[in-house]
């Protein structure tokens, strides 16, 4: 059974999409939620690219008490999945995050360009788990961003210098694994359960791209 901090981080940085809900604005003591695209900053806070006229801007501008819940297929039928309870907030982000989220999101570069859009992130407070049948269990969201991790510059300049096969895109990288584009397929290659120094971290990321040749 994988630790339910290891199932979120895994799901997070997996899955492409999750539904966000917020509290509803034009339907007072509603909630409303969609589907949103979304990527991960190196603490594995979940940023969302919003445009200012999007009902969910109207909603977190009055609250910004929302939930995400993202949902990954199991073998055997089984669905991992977590809900992530907190508060979302629009950010100010530095260039290279920026260009980070464009690596999982690529085609949100032309919604960038309209100028009509801004990044929110979400803090969480509290997180469901369930890694699979009668694996359900509520996590603290104060975890999931304590491990030591690597800065925007370290990731980038490990993306630079990593080799990969030539079917795999390099999305991202943190001190606990190497997230990838295998064809259609994102996947992470973990690193293992304790967070590596920018220069391991580099050497376990390319021994597992070497491995998939």
């Amino acid at each position: 059974m994988k630790p339910r901090l290891a199932t979120l981080i895994d799901l997070l940085h997996r899955c492409p999409d999750g539904a966000l809900a917020t509290h509803s604005v034009a339907m007072p003591g509603y909630p409303f939620a969609t589907a949103l695209p979304f990527a991960t900053d190196q603490q594995h806070r979940p940023l969302f690219l919003i445009s200012r006229l999007a009902e969910h801007t109207q909603n977190l501008a009055a609250n910004p008490r929302a939930s995400l819940l993202v949902r990954m297929p199991l073998a055997d039928g089984e669905v991992a999945r977590a809900t992530l309870v907190g508060v979302v907030q629009p950010v100010e982000i530095e260039p290279l995050l920026v260009d980070r989220y464009l690596r999982y999101q690529p085609e949100a570069e032309r919604f960038l360009q309209l100028g009509d859009f801004r990044f929110f992130r979400m803090d969480t407070a509290q997180a469901r788990i369930i890694g699979g049948f009668a694996q359900a269990a509520w996590l603290d969201g104060e975890r999931i961003g304590v491990t030591p991790r690597l800065t925007l510059a370290d990731e980038q300049a490990a993306l630079d210098a990593l080799q990969a096969p030539d079917d795999v895109t390099l999305l991202g990288m943190d001190s606990l694994g190497l997230d990838i584009l295998a064809g259609d397929e994102r996947r992470r290659l973990g690193f293992g359960d304790q967070p590596l120094s920018a220069p391991d971290a580099v050497r376990t990321a390319q021994s597992l791209l070497d491995s998939m040749d």
